[in-house]
């Protein structure tokens, strides 16, 4: 188990960044980790259910669960799910990877990561 020795809310920017002993940093967009979030919400039971309409989402806080995960706060109101040490090394570890299963994801579905766009569908 690696533990981040700096964990860094840019709000602005809307990214948590990850720094390790061994000089790893990880610069995790709130939509990615929202729509990896390991809440029961996002991975069902058995089988994960794709998150849509996510560009855009922030995280408003980053609370410590114990001491072996962070509970992540986003501004859509999804908080639930934590964040373990080895399941964020893991997102930063295959970011690019399950960032492009994401997408791939949401084309086959015919899905958008534009909460206005998913809008719109529903309306024509």
């Amino acid at each position: 188990m690696r533990i981040p020795t700096a964990i860094e809310l840019h709000k602005a920017s809307k990214t948590l960044t990850l720094k390790y002993a061994n000089g790893d940093i990880y610069q995790l967009p709130a939509e990615f980790l929202r729509v990896h979030s390991p809440s029961a919400e996002v991975q069902g039971h058995g089988k994960p259910i794709l998150q849509t309409g996510k560009l855009g989402v922030g995280l408003t806080r980053i609370e410590p669960a114990g001491q072996y995960a962070l509970k992540l706060c986003f501004d859509d109101g999804h908080d639930s799910g934590l964040f373990t040490w080895d399941y964020l090394d893991g997102l930063g570890q295959r970011q690019a990877q399950l960032w492009q299963d994401y997408l791939a994801a949401l084309s086959a579905a015919g899905k958008s990561r534009d909460p206005n766009e998913s809008v719109v569908k529903l309306l024509l």
